[in-house]
């Protein structure tokens, strides 16, 4: 950041965020597909499409006229005084594209939003049912589910808890199924089993009547490395939540709207479906905030016909959002880009373990579709991790801005779990765009070795 920057009355967003772990941010001048130009005329790709949001590519045309279109027809109508049909529209589109048991959608702005619509959508359907002690939630540790208080709370970072102390109720967590340091003596898939029994033994000690719900992410974001549980993860937590009356919440906002080749994640494990499912992101892919709620119309009709359902934001189901989210499954369709999420990943995940294969300082390639985590690590066979202070992912954006590539990367709960950064470019990504990202990486990744290497933090 520049002291010019610095001594400007308002300034950027992130003269907020914490000065020590900066790096430096180009000023953005325009953005084109998986491309963005600064303001000097230089050229990045979009590596991780923002915080896995760009699924359409940037400045879609198609989805940009959609938008304006709608906004010189109706710009605005508030839910509790008016309805409008693009609204209905989309509703009805992404519950068809969910399936039988999500036949309502509620909007919102984004995926902290749905996430608290989620928890207040199932608080509420206990009242209203005569469940009035469920009200614990627990979650993975590690995990994310937005920034607001709530969804902050419902995260899995013990980091936070002195932020949380006499403030908010932060969430029981159990252990994320984690597949690359696994306990010694045990499976990726024995470890998964164990997770799995973690949460009956804390919803037993919680006491079953005390437990509200139960949220994860199906395919791991930033907190866990796009970590993919194993189906019989799925099938457990499935049938304890069952047994005892909990809410499954799957929170897809990082990994929904086609990322790991299904527009509904949860699609990948048909037998063992949530009883929520949350998307943002990706629906509104940047050109619009949008976020999303499927519930089963059973239990949304149940509840509006007595408590209801009257939590509202000013801007949920804002007709324009809608056209925009609209458009964006219309470019969905047209460009079929679930299967090129799934035919893309496979080519950035096979030259990913290519690099892994050549640089010892890579002990992990994860994920699925066009989702995927590079791990970061100080020994190939301990799996030490780099210590925090070489900063190793900071260090790695730096290359990666040198070399042209926008990479996303944050220790996860102050490296308790390893470091790692995330490759998730737009869906609309052609072959020799992930030729050009694979390259771009592979030079950052070197220029960090050899730091690492002169540091002595390599063998």
């Amino acid at each position: 950041m520049t002291d010019e920057l610095r001594n400007v009355i308002g300034g950027t967003q992130d003269l907020f965020y914490r000065r020590s772990s900066s790096v430096p941010l180009p000023m953005m001048a325009r953005a084109d597909g998986i491309w963005f130009w600064d303001e000097e005329g230089k050229a990045y790709i979009d590596a991780s499409s923002g915080p896995m949001v760009s699924a359409v590519g940037h400045c879609n045309p198609r989805v940009i006229d959609a938008m304006v279109r709608q906004a010189r027809t109706l710009d605005y109508a508030f839910t509790l005084v008016a309805r409008n049909r693009a609204n209905q529209q989309y509703a009805n589109r992404l519950a068809t594209l969910a399936g039988p048991g999500f036949e309502r959608v509620s909007l919102c702005s984004g995926g902290s939003e749905a996430i608290d619509n989620a928890l207040k959508f199932v608080r509420q359907y206990c009242l209203a049912t005569g469940q009035s002690t469920r009200h614990r939630v627990i979650s993975l540790d590690p995990s994310y589910h937005g920034a607001t208080i709530a969804s902050l709370a419902a995260g899995g970072n013990i980091s936070l808890h002195p932020f949380f102390d006499r403030f908010a109720v932060a969430a029981e967590t159990i252990p994320a199924p984690l597949s690359y340091r696994v306990p010694d003596g045990l499976t990726v898939d024995e470890y998964a089993a164990s997770c799995a029994s973690a949460l009956e033994a804390k919803i037993v000690e919680l006491g079953p009547n005390n437990v509200l719900a139960f949220v994860l992410e199906p395919v791991g974001g930033v907190s866990t490395g796009a970590v993919v549980p194993p189906p019989s993860y799925f099938r457990t937590v499935r049938e304890i939540c069952t047994r005892y009356g909990v809410f499954l919440i799957f929170d897809e906002v990082l990994c929904g709207a086609g990322r790991t080749g299904r527009f509904v994640t949860a699609h990948h494990w048909p037998d063992a479906l949530p009883d929520v499912i949350v998307q943002a992101k990706g629906i509104g892919a940047g050109h619009a905030p949008l976020g999303a709620m499927w519930v089963s119309a059973a239990k949304a009709d149940e509840l509006a016909a007595t408590a209801g359902f009257d939590f509202t934001y000013s801007y949920n189901a804002n007709p324009i959002a809608c056209a925009v989210g609209l458009a964006v499954l219309d470019e969905f369709e047209r460009l079929d880009l679930c299967a090129n999420a799934t035919e893309r990943g496979a080519q950035l995940r096979a030259g990913l373990e290519r690099i892994k294969a050549q640089y010892p300082i890579v002990g992990d390639v994860r994920g699925k579709g066009l989702l995927l985590a590079v791990e970061l690590i100080a020994d190939p066979d301990t799996k030490a991790w780099l210590p925090q202070a070489f900063e190793a992912t900071k260090r790695l954006r730096v290359h990666g801005l040198s070399n042209g590539i926008m990479l996303y990367a944050r220790a996860s709960a102050g490296i308790r779990f390893g470091q790692w950064f995330m490759l998730a470019p737009p869906l609309t990504i052609t072959e020799a765009e992930i030729d050009e990202v694979l390259a771009r990486t592979e030079l950052s990744l070197r220029a960090l070795s050899v730091e690492a290497h002169n540091a002595g933090l390599l063998p």
